[in-house]
């Protein structure tokens, strides 16, 4: 097999199924594991591909993503190649890609022992986030936040958190707001995530001053947002970050 991985967490999940041969081409983003970033073939950024260096690669299986790369790229690359489109959402939706991909590339076995895994500790570490409200923020100035309708809602949401912000995908934090109004009150967290936005700890007293009554938090967001392998060390961070 002759792979390409156009989503850096997948990129991740496939060197974790021991496809170092197979793999021969990921995006600039696909920065696990380094090795990978620093000496496999790079086909560009995943909303900006470079297809000359993508045919001269002449995959036989390009593994992409519904969100992480665009519809004109990925209907184009259709045309020509066999794509594996994944979407995902929800956990469930995670947990069956993962599955699928290991079919695809002859590692079922792996596949599913991993996923039967994350599932365990998942159960294990339960409910930690006990109705916490959060708003999550991805992006800074304008501010955006993470709504339903994600794999970051879902994962937080597995785990006991419920999110102040009831508006799909990704609004800016002034829809919510005017939207809640301010009978509801305040959320219990907000965390800042580092990725997209790379938000530091000069961040957090800025924050603190817009959200007196939250606790103002950085996570990190590969934890949150990239699965894949990476959803095994999910449970352990967690429960560092909230049970210290």
């Amino acid at each position: 097999m002759r792979i390409i991985s156009l989503v850096p967490s997948l990129t991740e999940y496939l060197w974790a199924l021991g496809l170092e041969q197979e793999v021969v081409g990921i995006t600039k983003f696909c920065i696990h594991p380094e090795q990978w970033w620093k000496t496999k073939t790079r086909v560009g950024g995943t909303k900006q591909l470079h297809f000359d260096t993508i045919q001269q690669l002449q995959p036989t299986l390009i593994i992409a993503n519904k969100e992480e790369n665009t519809k004109e790229d990925v209907e184009f690359l259709q045309s020509k190649y066999e794509v594996l489109l994944t979407d995902i959402i929800h956990l469930d939706d995670a947990f069956f890609y993962l599955q699928e991909i290991g079919k695809r590339v002859g590692r079922e076995v792996p596949a599913n022992a991993l996923v039967s895994q994350i599932k365990t500790k998942f159960a294990h570490l339960g409910s930690i986030g006990k109705g916490g409200t959060f708003l999550y923020f991805i992006w800074q100035d304008p501010p955006y936040v993470v709504g339903p309708n994600t794999y970051i809602h879902a994962l937080l949401s597995h785990f006991g958190f419920e999110n102040y912000c009831t508006i799909a995908r990704y609004p800016e934090l002034q829809q919510v707001l005017s939207k809640k109004e301010k009978a509801t009150g305040h959320p219990d967290y907000i965390f800042l995530s580092s990725e997209p936005y790379p938000f530091k700890d000069e961040h957090v007293a800025s924050f603190q001053k817009l959200f007196p009554n939250s606790k103002v938090r950085l996570i990190d967001g590969e934890m949150c947002s990239w699965y894949g392998s990476r959803m095994m060390a999910v449970p352990g961070y967690l429960k560092e970050l909230f049970l210290e």
